[in-house]
């Protein structure tokens, strides 16, 4: 298959990686700084015969994703932080219809509406549920371009085959910053791999499908609720994702994820190769956090330092994946401000001398 790398930024690598994926609808609200996002889907989707709109506000962007995964569709919307937040009533409602779709977050700095600057505040609005009720989404995060690109085709495969939202979860930094990005030709759309019985689509010759979160009989929501718990289960023990660097001789491991991903990479490296003996674990899926990253690092000898764009988030899952067995310190910065390389090697310092 034609392969040809094109300079691309992370918001339009994440909408040409949609459309390549079989992306049919698309609805968004223009919001810095992911607009290059839904500029991309406005030139781009029409042309290529699919449906593109851009709605009146974030919430009719959601309820509109809704109704086009209701019958069948391959749909999607993207937002950033303030945005998001405005969605999380309809993410609620497809995740207690069993819709799968996907919702892209290029965050911000906040609380609020903040800032236009870089962030990852948002990390417990996206793997804690954000909506009301016991629901989850698949959080994936990208740290490059490159990955923008390539997690598209997974996120609508996994919203499919679980029927559950999935979101991606970036960042301003990453949304704008431009890398080659190595893709397939465009005739190369990627099908649905599940069949979709449940969908909207008509019923003649068969039973009727109704898609609702309205469950008032007594105990259908308690069975709903049960049946989604499985489903979570199911995902908590296949989809956990994570790469990791130098972790098995390490007296130190970094964990990030995302753009501070790629900061805490140059720093491993260049620390490595003056003898120091430093490892990264970088979580891909953020929910289902990567438990198993953790499980053979228990070890009080073994320190780590979790650096994040935010005051500390995804620290609270990593303390629990090592059952407190562990010593975890933390360092981040909010607001827009990123944490500089010469800040975190302090801390590691701090912790190997300690």
């Amino acid at each position: 298959m034609a392969e040809k790398r094109i300079l691309m930024a992370g918001n339009e690598a994440i909408a040409e990686g949609a459309i390549q994926a079989g992306l049919d609808f698309y609805a968004g609200y223009p919001i810095t700084p992911q607009n290059e996002l839904t500029a991309y889907m406005a030139e781009h989707m029409q042309a290529r015969g699919k449906v593109f709109i851009q709605a009146e506000s974030e919430l009719a962007a959601i309820n509109m994703v809704f109704g086009a995964s209701a019958t069948g569709v391959r749909a999607m919307t993207s937002s950033s932080s303030p945005g998001i937040s405005l969605k999380q009533e309809g993410i609620s409602y497809m995740a207690g219809c069993r819709l799968p779709g996907v919702i892209v977050n290029m965050m911000r700095g906040g609380p609020g509406l903040g800032n236009i600057s870089p962030s990852q505040s948002d990390y417990f609005q996206a793997t804690k549920g954000g909506g009301h009720g016991d629901y989850r989404t698949i959080v994936l995060a990208p740290h490059s371009v490159q990955e923008c690109y390539d997690m598209m085709f997974d996120s609508f495969d996994l919203a499919d085959a679980y029927r559950v939202p999935v979101m991606i979860l970036g960042d301003g930094m990453l949304g704008q910053m431009m890398e080659p990005v190595l893709f397939k030709t465009k005739t190369a759309v990627r099908k649905p791999l599940v069949e979709k019985p449940w969908a909207l689509t008509g019923c003649a010759g068969r039973q009727a499908n109704i898609i609702r979160s309205l469950l008032l009989k007594d105990g259908a929501l308690e069975e709903l609720n049960k049946e989604l718990q499985a489903t979570y289960a199911k995902i908590q023990k296949k989809e956990q994702r994570w790469e990791e660097m130098f972790v098995d001789d390490a007296q130190v491991i970094v964990v990030a994820y995302g753009i501070m991903a790629r900061v805490a990479k140059n720093i491993v490296s260049s620390m490595r190769a003056k003898g120091v003996r430093i490892g990264l674990i970088r979580p891909i899926t953020l929910w289902p956090f990567p438990v198993d990253a953790f499980i053979s690092r228990r070890k009080s000898s073994l320190k780590y330092l979790v650096v994040e764009m935010s005051y500390g988030q995804m620290v609270e899952d990593v303390k629990l994946a090592l059952e407190c067995k562990s010593p975890v310190a933390f360092f981040g910065k909010a607001g827009g401000a990123v944490p500089e390389e010469k800040e975190i090697i302090k801390h590691i310092k701090a912790l190997l001398h300690g």
